[in-house]
């Protein structure tokens, strides 16, 4: 079993057993609570069922308890709770421009969307083999997104705080949030070029949004910033010594940093630039979750990434305010807020890249151009998920899903726009292709070679690197096709 049984397991047992006070000190287990008040509460309320299956499971000192009935309630809590998600995707299908039309169901942009959403490989594995709760969360953003589309504004800003209160790594999207409702909500008229009617402006309207902030943000922790608790919630929520990459490196900017690290040190070496008593060994390819320091590079301090995913972020924002394009530009700009964090953050894990490419998937369906890098940042994305199953019973199962979903997904758009040009070019397709071999020798040649006890981390390396190329490249894509898009000449009130 992944160890995500065991880290919500003990949750479990925290918020059952222990009172408010003790939930963000307890530290029985290595697995200790660092989620918002709000999924606190959630799991704390999931313990009260959970004791009808397993009473043992409540029980703070049996670690990596994992009896049948225990991991059985485990699945059926993330199945139940997925009835959520299911919603959020059909208020999402409702949203959908249908202007591409058809008489087959099977070729609809809303069928096509429905699949996309609820077959995603990625969400399959990282739930439901994996084990995680991001069904459930991810339906809570989409039905957010949902209520914006809909012009539904106050609904929407009250989803998306409760979100941030329930697990924190939203605060990647939150921009985008912020953006669009100022300049969609908190502006009641535009000019008849597209810019903003200043005198529209309604302090009304930012007046409901701050309440609607601070009373979720008040319900959330305001518990604890009465018992003098908030720095200690805060430290656990923010835990940055943990280490620039997780044990699993994700697909970013960093992963291509410390293979070029890598690389110039085993340089360095061969020509006697370098003392090789001085170099910590297996320092960043250890698997391990932990602080290390760069060889031959600057090491990366939490500060200089928070710099560079500012950095990054900002052009989607200004795109944001200054070229509006309604709904459609804000999903621009919530998918580039994720993926620049994706590419830039401090600690990012690598299940993060779904952040990205659920909303990407409402985009797929609009524009040849946006199915195009849904298709690569898919893919990619996807198989660098492969690392977490890693059990040799979960190959078949793995690759048959993500071939299924693979299929679907490049079979669907193409046919939904059959009369424009090729989604991918030669190249993209290359590329693509070549993960193919990447994993049959990741998975079958290595592990049949002395290598595989001298260098164990050399197919996770591989995998992570290949699959950052591709998702940098999706991500520069995905900007340039944002930054050229021209504005409507003229921009209707939103």
């Amino acid at each position: 079993y992944s160890t995500d049984f065991e880290v919500h397991r003990n949750w479990l047992a925290i918020t059952h057993n222990l009172p408010l006070s003790q939930w963000y000190y307890e530290a029985t287990s290595e697995w200790t609570l660092d989620y918002p008040p709000f999924f606190a509460w959630f799991e704390y309320a999931l313990s009260h069922v959970a004791t009808y299956f397993d009473p043992q499971m409540l029980v703070i000192e049996n670690l990596n308890y994992t009896s049948r009935a225990t991991v059985f309630f485990q699945r059926l809590s993330v199945i139940f709770t997925d009835i959520l998600f299911i919603y959020a995707v059909h208020e999402c299908c409702r949203c959908v421009n249908g202007k591409r039309s058809s008489k087959d169901i099977l070729e609809k942009p809303t069928f096509i969307l429905a699949v996309l959403l609820l077959w995603n490989f990625g969400l399959l594995i990282v739930d439901h083999i994996h084990f995680q709760y991001n069904g459930f969360l991810f339906g809570l953003m989409l039905l957010s997104v949902a209520r914006l589309c809909q012009k539904r504004y106050l609904e929407g800003a009250l989803l998306f705080a409760v979100l941030l209160h329930f697990k924190h790594i939203y605060l990647y999207v939150a921009p985008a949030y912020g953006i669009y409702l100022l300049r969609s909500y908190c502006f009641t008229a535009n000019n008849a070029d597209g810019s903003l009617k200043w005198r529209s402006f309604s302090f009304l309207h930012v007046t409901l949004l701050g309440l609607i902030v601070c009373l979720v943000s008040a319900l959330s922790l305001g518990p604890f910033l009465v018992l003098g608790q908030l720095p200690q919630v805060i430290s656990r929520l923010f835990p940055f010594k943990r280490g620039l990459c997780h044990a699993y490196w994700a697909p970013n900017f960093w992963a291509l940093y410390n293979a070029m690290d890598k690389a110039l040190t085993i340089l360095g070496l061969k020509c006697n630039f370098l003392d090789h008593t001085k170099i910590p060994k297996a320092s960043m390819t250890g698997g391990l979750v932990q602080e290390f320091q760069h060889t031959v590079l600057p090491s990366v301090t939490p500060l200089a990434t928070l710099i560079c995913t500012f950095v990054a972020i900002l052009p989607s924002v200004f795109c944001l305010w200054f070229k509006p394009q309604g709904p459609r530009g804000f999903l621009q700009c919530l998918v580039l807020c994720a993926l620049s964090s994706f590419m830039f953050g401090w600690h990012v894990h690598e299940k993060a890249i779904l952040l990205a490419i659920l909303p990407l998937s409402l985009l797929s369906i609009q524009r040849a151009k946006d199915a195009g890098i849904y298709l690569i940042l898919t893919t990619t994305g996807h198989f660098s998920l492969f690392p977490l199953l890693f059990t040799p019973p979960e190959l078949p199962i793995k690759i048959l899903l993500m071939l299924l979903f693979t299929v679907y997904s490049f079979s669907s758009l193409k046919s939904l726009f059959r009369r424009e040009k090729p989604l991918l070019n030669w190249l993209e397709t290359i590329y693509l292709i070549q993960l193919v071999p990447l994993e049959i020798f990741c998975e079958i040649i290595f592990p049949l070679t002395p290598w595989k006890w001298h260098f164990p981390f050399v197919p996770l390396l591989l995998t992570s690197v290949y699959c950052a190329l591709g998702v940098t490249y999706a991500w520069l894509k995905l900007y340039v096709s944002v930054l050229t898009e021209r504005t409507p000449v003229r921009q209707k009130a939103e």
